[in-house]
């Protein structure tokens, strides 16, 4: 009788401690493993993807070098009437705007999604901003109209715009989405930056000519700054 007890009551106790969970030690473990876990694993997050938003911005930018090539190869735009074809806007390259206020390109030379500009002319994808700017008689640097894009209400120089064009490219949020300012123009050369006042839709290369060596710092005719310092007083490096 008192064996069947004791079995009893050790069933019992036994059948208690499976019911009565995790001790607040057990959970302080617990926890501190998982701090120390996403202490290890939101760095890594964060960096695996900014190196994907920049790897993703230096694509695009090949992306629009390859588009304003066969863009220009068309003569598409050609406001001088000499032969010669001129770069263009985002708005023309991708179809959204018709050709210096013509005809609208079809089939376009580049994605769809930069027929949708903000207010400052300017197309967000994957964490960055992207913006082309076209040259005016002097050789200043005039961004794209705002939505729904297109030539600016200044004139350009067609004979320059033959030759000469340019499209930064910086983080929408510095830290965040991307660390780089990215560079590109006619010569297909992509060259990068690091500055933190480069970010969002306000705070950018306000400078047309930033990533040159010239001493005009609104100019984009001039040479462009590859592992030296640039008109905005950065170390601009090449990117492979």
């Amino acid at each position: 009788m008192a064996e069947g007890a004791g079995i009893a009551f050790r069933q019992e106790r036994a059948t208690m401690r499976k019911q009565s969970g995790f001790t607040l030690i057990e959970l302080m473990i617990v926890v501190a493993i998982i701090a120390i876990i996403a202490a290890i694993a939101i760095p890594n997050l964060l960096s695996a993807r900014l190196n994907a938003n920049e790897t993703s911005a230096i694509s695009t930018l090949r992306n629009i070098s390859t588009a304003q090539a066969q863009f220009q190869a068309s003569s598409k735009a050609d406001a001088d009437n000499d032969g010669t074809g001129e770069f263009g806007y985002f708005g023309e390259l991708s179809g959204g705007v018709g050709v210096r206020g013509g005809t609208v390109m079809n089939p376009p030379v580049l994605s769809g999604a930069f027929r949708t500009l903000n207010a400052s002319g300017m197309v967000s994808r994957s964490g960055y901003i992207f913006a082309v700017s076209l040259p005016s008689p002097s050789g200043h640097g005039y961004a794209e109209a705002p939505h729904p894009g297109g030539i600016p209400g200044l004139p350009l120089d067609s004979d320059l715009a033959e030759t000469t064009w340019v499209c930064y490219s910086w983080p929408a949020n510095y830290g965040n989405s991307g660390n780089r300012t990215f560079f590109v123009n006619q010569t297909g050369d992509i060259t990068s930056a690091d500055d933190s006042s480069y970010t969002g839709s306000v705070s950018y290369p306000f400078l047309q000519g930033a990533a040159f060596m010239t001493t005009n710092p609104v100019s984009i005719t001039g040479q462009v700054a590859v592992g030296t310092t640039g008109n905005d007083t950065n170390m601009w490096r090449s990117v492979n």
